[in-house]
C-alpha cells in the first residue's frame, strides 16, 4: 500500500501537497497524521473528501504500507502515529519538502526538497513539467497553500518559484476569489478580543540589534487559525518577527512568524520539536508552563537571532602596532605620540595596512608600570596580553559588545583571512562602540541601563537567595547587621574574595572579609561594640580583625589600592573605591563583592567578568606585571589551582615563568614568602602543587642551599608518600583533643629536608625569616627525629621502656617526622604503638601510696615511680599489689 501523509496540525499547504502528490502517486491512500487546521475543514466539503478517499489512521493497517509519502515535512516526530510505518521492512520513503534541512530529518529513497516559499509551489512545477493538468478546486487549494506559506507573496522566504507557480495555477483554472476568501478574512469579536489581548501582552526585545516580539496568551478553550492572528498583528504592527505562546485545552502552541533573514523562525520551533520554515513555524510544547517556554524562547532568540554584521562598517583603520621584539619604552613612546591606549603586537607589520600575525596586546598602563620598575628595555612579548578574542568582519554588535563590554577587552581586533594568511584589517574601540550606541538608544545592552530605567537589570545579580541556600541564619543575620551598621555610618559595606568566590561555588566559607567604602578601622571599632565582640587594629594597612564572643572573626579592611615601589616590596596603600580595591587582588576570581547595605543586600559587583572565569574554572590576573610586583602571588596560584580544582590560564603561566625569569633568588625570601609556603604545605596533598612549582622552575630560587639541588625524583615521592601516611594515621587516631595538636605542615616541611644537612635548615629558616620559636623547634624536629632513628635502627629490639625513653622526647609533629624518615618497619610500628598505648600509661601507684609505705617525700619519688612504670611497660608487673612490692625491694636496698 502506498500512503501521503504530512505534518500534525496540517495547513493549507500541507493539505495542497498531499493532493498534488496524489497527481504523482494515483493509487496512494490519504490520511492526515493528526488534527488538522479547522479551516482546512471548511474547506474540505464531503464530496471532496470522498473524491480523494482520505482515509482515517485507526481504518488503515500501518504494517501494510510499503511506500510512504511524506509532504511539507522530514521531522519523523511530527508524523504522530504514522511513525509507526517507518519500522516496515522494505519501505520506500519520498520526501517533498521546501524547508531546510534539520537534525533528524528522514531520509528517503526519493527526496525532492527545494529551499522555496512553501512546497505547493515546488509539485506545481513537477506537476507541470509533467504535463499533469489540474482541476480549477485543485489549483486553487493549492494557490491558497502558497499564498498562506509565503504571506502572499510578502515573506522573505518567497522566490521566484513561488510567483511562477502562482501564475500557472491561475492558467489552471485557480479562483481567487476564494483563495482571497481563506487567505484573509474578517475577525470575528472573539478573534478581535484576543488579537487586542496579544498585543496588550507583547513586549519587544532588541537582540543582536534585531527587534524581536514576543507575546503569550492563555485561552480557557481551543480557538482555530490562531496563526493568521499572529499575522494579522505582524502586518497591522510592522513587526519583523513574532513568537507568540499561546495555551488552549491544556495545551501550548507556539507559532513563530519571520520576514527578516536574521531571524529564522523555523529554527526556532524546531528547537521546540515543532517545524516549519523560516519566515512560518509552528510547534505544540509539553511538560512547561506557558512563563517556562517563554524563558526558554528568550534564552533560544538569543542564541538563534543572527546579528546583522557591523564590525566592518565601524572599525578603524588602518592600524597602528608593533613588533615583539620592540621595547616597552619605544612602546609607551608609541602609545603617548598617538595618544594611544593599548597597541596591537603583531609577527610582521611591514605593511601598514596589512599587518600579519596578531600576536598579543600591550597597554599603556603596563608599559608605564614596567618602566617604572627598571623593566623599560624588555621586549614588549614579555608583558603583552596574549589572551585575545577577535572578530571577522561580518561580526555582529552582540559579539561586539561581548568582547568589549562583557569580556573587558579594551580592543577588539578584526581579522580577514587571505590565501590562508591572517591580517589585521582593523580594530573597534569602546569609543567606536559607544558612538554607535549613543546614536540608537535601542541598541544599548540591559547592562548598561541605569537601575531606575531598567531595575531588573540590577536584580538580576542578586544572590541573596544563594547566601540563604549556602550559609547558616546567623551568618546571613551577621551580614544584615555588618550592612546596617555601615548604613547608619554613611558607609558602604560589601563581602569580598575567596568568601565570594567560594560563596558563587556553593561551598560554605566562614572567613568573612569585609571592604568599607568609607573609614574601615572605625566601622569595625563601631561594630565590635555594637556586638560586644574585641576589635584589633592595624592602622599602617587601614584593616581591622573583629572578635566576636562566639569566636567568630570579620576582617574588615578600608577600601584601598596598593602600588609597589619596586618588584616584590610590601605594598604602599592608600584610600581607594570598591572597583580600585578589587583590581588589586590577586586573581579575577577573588575580584567580586557583595553589596552588604540593607538597599542594595546580596548584590553582586563584578567589574573584571569574573564569574567567567569561575564557571571556566580558570585562575586569570588582572594586570600582567601581577606576578613581577608580588611574586608571593604565584604560590596562590599553584595553591588555588589545586584546591579548587582550577587551572592557572595560558597566558598567566607566561606571565609566572616571566617573573621567575627575571627575579634573583634573594627576592623569594622573607616572612611573607615563608607564610606562602606554609599555606601551601599545609593544603591536603600538597605533591601536585609542588610539583607544579618545580615546573616554573621556583625550586632552585627556594631551596637554593640543597645539595644537590631539590627535585622531584622516586625518592622525593616517596618522602612526600610517606607523610601523607603518617599524616593521614594520626588524624584517623581516636585521641583526646590535648594528644591530637599537630602543625601537619611541618611534617611535610621536614619531610622535604629530611635529606639535607641542619645547615640547609637553618639557612632556609634565615632566609624566610621563621619567627624564632618556630625556628628553634623545626631544627630540634629535625636534628631528634633523625638521632632516635639512628639510634632505633642500631638498636631493633628495644625494651617498651627504652623506647618510651627515647621517643618521650618527640611531640607529635616530631614523632610523624620519625615514622616518615624511618628506613625499617619496626620503628614505624614502635612510634604506633608509642602513641597509641604507651606513653598514656600511668604508675599503678601515686605518691601517696609512697608516703603509705613509710617513704619520706624527697627527690627519691620520682625515680621510684618512673622504675614502675618501666615494669609496668616491659610487663614485669601488672598490679598494685607488684607495683609496692617493687618499691620495697628497690628502696630496701
Amino acid at each position: 500500500m502506498d500512503l501521503i501523509t504530512t505534518h500534525i496540525n496540517a495547513d493549507f499547504d500541507g493539505l495542497a501537497s498531499m493532493i498534488a502528490a496524489r497527481k504523482l502517486y494515483p493509487g496512494a491512500a490519504l490520511v492526515f497524521a493528526g488534527a488538522a487546521e479547522r479551516r482546512l475543514g471548511e474547506y474540505l466539503s464531503a464530496d471532496l473528501r470522498h473524491l480523494y478517499d482520505f482515509k482515517k489512521l485507526k481504518e488503515l493497517d500501518l504494517s501494510a504500507v510499503r511506500r510512504l509519502i511524506v509532504v511539507d515535512t522530514r521531522q519523523p516526530d511530527r508524523l504522530d502515529r504514522v511513525q509507526e510505518c517507518l519500522l516496515n521492512p522494505g519501505l520506500e520513503i519520498h520526501l517533498y519538502d521546501h524547508h531546510p534541512d534539520a537534525p533528524g530529518d528522514l531520509r528517503g529513497t526519493v527526496e525532492v526538497v527545494e529551499l522555496l516559499g512553501s512546497t505547493a509551489a515546488l509539485f506545481a512545477r513537477l506537476l507541470q513539467e509533467g504535463g499533469i493538468s489540474l482541476t480549477p478546486d485543485e489549483a486553487t487549494l493549492m494557490s491558497i497553500g502558497i499564498h498562506e506559506d509565503t504571506g502572499s507573496f510578502l515573506c522573505a522566504g518567497t522566490t521566484p518559484a513561488d510567483l511562477r507557480a502562482a501564475a500557472w495555477l491561475i492558467e489552471q483554472g485557480a479562483k481567487l476569489d476564494l483563495v482571497n476568501h481563506f487567505v484573509s478574512r474578517e475577525l470575528s469579536a472573539e478573534q478581535v478580543a484576543h488579537l487586542s489581548q496579544l498585543l496588550k501582552n507583547s513586549t519587544v526585545y532588541t537582540i543582536n540589534a534585531v527587534a524581536v516580539t514576543v507575546s503569550r496568551l492563555n485561552l480557557p478553550h481551543y480557538a482555530d487559525d490562531f496563526s493568521a492572528l499572529v499575522r494579522r498583528m505582524m502586518v497591522m504592527e510592522n513587526l519583523d518577527a513574532v513568537f507568540a505562546l499561546v495555551g488552549m485545552d491544556d495545551r501550548l502552541y507556539l507559532i513563530c512568524r519571520s520576514r527578516i533573514p536574521e531571524v529564522n523562525a523555523g529554527d526556532v520551533a524546531r528547537a521546540f520539536g515543532g517545524g516549519g520554515h523560516a519566515a512560518a513555524a509552528s510547534a505544540v510544547i509539553s511538560d512547561k508552563t506557558i512563563f517556562e517556554a517563554e524563558e526558554e524562547l528568550l534564552q533560544l532568540l538569543y542564541r538563534c537571532v543572527r546579528p546583522k554584521a557591523l564590525a566592518g562598517e565601524i572599525m578603524s583603520s588602518p592600524v597602528i602596532t608593533v613588533r615583539p621584539e620592540v621595547s616597552l619604552r619605544e612602546a609607551s613612546e608609541l602609545l603617548t605620540r598617538y595618544n594611544l591606549t593599548v597597541l596591537p603586537v603583531v609577527r610582521d607589520n611591514s605593511e601598514r595596512r596589512r599587518p600579519k600575525g596578531l600576536l598579543g596586546m600591550i597597554s599603556r598602563r603596563i608599559a608605564e608600570k614596567g618602566i617604572a620598575h627598571q623593566l623599560g628595555s624588555a621586549p614588549v612579548s614579555d608583558y603583552m596580553s596574549t589572551e585575545l578574542a577577535t572578530l571577522t568582519e561580518s561580526a555582529g554588535q552582540a559579539e561586539i559588545q561581548e568582547l568589549i563590554i562583557e569580556r573587558r577587552q579594551r580592543l577588539a581586533p578584526v581579522i580577514r583571512e587571505e590565501d590562508g594568511e591572517e591580517f589585521l584589517c582593523g580594530v573597534i574601540t569602546r569609543t567606536d562602540l559607544l558612538n554607535l550606541l549613543a546614536h540608537d538608544p535601542a541598541r544599548l545592552p540591559r547592562s548598561l541601563l541605569r537601575e531606575e530605567e531598567h531595575p531588573s537589570a540590577e536584580r538580576s545579580r542578586n544572590i541573596s537567595r544563594l547566601m540563604v541556600e549556602t550559609l547558616g541564619r546567623e551568618i546571613i543575620l551577621l551580614l544584615r547587621e555588618i550592612g546596617e551598621t555601615a548604613q547608619g555610618m554613611g558607609m558602604r559595606a560589601y563581602a569580598v574574595g575567596g568568601f565570594v568566590r567560594d560563596l558563587l561555588l556553593q561551598t560554605r566559607n566562614l572567613d568573612i572579609d569585609v571592604v568599607i567604602e568609607g573609614d574601615g578601622i572605625l566601622f569595625a571599632q563601631a561594630f565590635a561594640e555594637r556586638r560586644q565582640g574585641t576589635v584589633r587594629t592595624h592602622e599602617k594597612f587601614a584593616t581591622a580583625t573583629v572578635i566576636l564572643p562566639d569566636g567568630q572573626r570579620v576582617d574588615v579592611a578600608t577600601a584601598r589600592l596598593e602600588y609597589y615601589a619596586e618588584p616584590a616590596a610590601l605594598p604602599v596603600v592608600e584610600k581607594s573605591s570598591l572597583k580600585l580595591d578589587l583590581f588589586r587582588r590577586d586573581f579575577t576570581v577573588n575580584a567580586m563583592a557583595a553589596h552588604l547595605n540593607p538597599d542594595r543586600f546580596g548584590l553582586l559587583a563584578d567589574y573584571f567578568s569574573s564569574q567567567n572565569d569561575l564557571k571556566e574554572r580558570q585562575l586569570r590576573v588582572l594586570h600582567n606585571l601581577s606576578f613581577v610586583e608580588d611574586p608571593t602571588r604565584i604560590f596562590r596560584a599553584v595553591r588555588f589551582e589545586q584546591r579548587l580544582d582550577f587551572r592557572i590560564a595560558r597566558h598567566a603561566e607566561k606571565l609566572i615563568r616571566s617573573a621567575v625569569q627575571m627575579h634573583p633568588p634573594e627576592k623569594f625570601s622573607g616572612l611573607r614568602f615563608f607564610n606562602e609556603i606554609k599555606l601551601l604545605l599545609s593544603e591536603d596533598s600538597p605533591l601536585p602543587a609542588l610539583r607544579r612549582l618545580e615546573g616554573f622552575g621556583l625550586f632552585p630560587l627556594l631551596w637554593p642551599d640543597l645539595r644537590p639541588n631539590l627535585k622531584i625524583d622516586r625518592r622525593f615521592v616517596h618522602l612526600m608518600t610517606q607523610a601523607e601516611k603518617a599524616i593521614a594515621w594520626f588524624r584517623l587516631l581516636y585521641l583526646p583533643e590535648k594528644d591530637k595538636q599537630c602543625e601537619c605542615w611541618t611534617v611535610r616541611l621536614l619531610a622535604l629536608f629530611s635529606r639535607s644537612r641542619e645547615l640547609e635548615l637553618r639557612r632556609f629558616c634565615d632566609r624566610f625569616e621563621a619567627p624564632p620559636r618556630l625556628r628553634r623547634l623545626l631544627l630540634e624536629r629535625k636534628t631528634k627525629s633523625e638521632q632516635i632513628a639512628a639510634e632505633m635502627l642500631r638498636r631493633p629490639f628495644l625494651k617498651p621502656s627504652e623506647t618510651c625513653r627515647l621517643l618521650r622526647e618527640l611531640d607529635n609533629e616530631g614523632l610523624l617526622c620519625l615514622m616518615v624518615i624511618a628506613r625499617k618497619k619496626h620503628i614505624q610500628q614502635a612510634v604506633s604503638r608509642y602513641v597509641t598505648s604507651l606513653r598514656d600509661i600511668r604508675p599503678l601507684i601515686s605518691g601517696q601510696d609512697l608516703l603509705e609505705l613509710g617513704l619520706q617525700p624527697g627527690p627519691r619519688f620520682r625515680p621510684l615511680l618512673n622504675q614502675v612504670i618501666e615494669a609496668q611497660l616491659n610487663g614485669e608487673i601488672s598490679s598494685r599489689e607488684e607495683a609496692v612490692e617493687l618499691v620495697r625491694r628497690v628502696s630496701c636496698r
